[in-house]
C-alpha cells in the first residue's frame, strides 16, 4: 500500500513538471521565430541599401 502511494506521488510530479516543461520550450521557440523574423528583416534592408548606396556612387 505504501509503496502504491509512492509510485502516484512519482507520476504526479513528473506529469506536472513535463506539462510545464513543454510551455516554456514553446515560449522559447515562439521567441526564437520572432526573433529569427527580425534578423531575417535587418538583413535584407542592410543589402538594400548596400545596393542603393553602391547604385548611387557610379552615377
Amino acid at each position: 500500500m505504501k509503496t502504491s502511494n509512492f509510485f502516484n506521488l512519482i507520476l504526479t510530479a513528473f506529469l506536472a513538471l513535463s506539462v510545464s516543461s513543454c510551455s516554456v520550450i514553446s515560449g522559447i521557440f515562439k521567441t526564437g521565430i520572432g526573433v529569427g523574423i527580425f534578423i531575417a528583416v535587418a538583413v535584407i534592408v542592410l543589402i538594400i541599401a548596400l545596393i542603393l548606396r553602391v547604385g548611387k556612387g557610379r552615377n
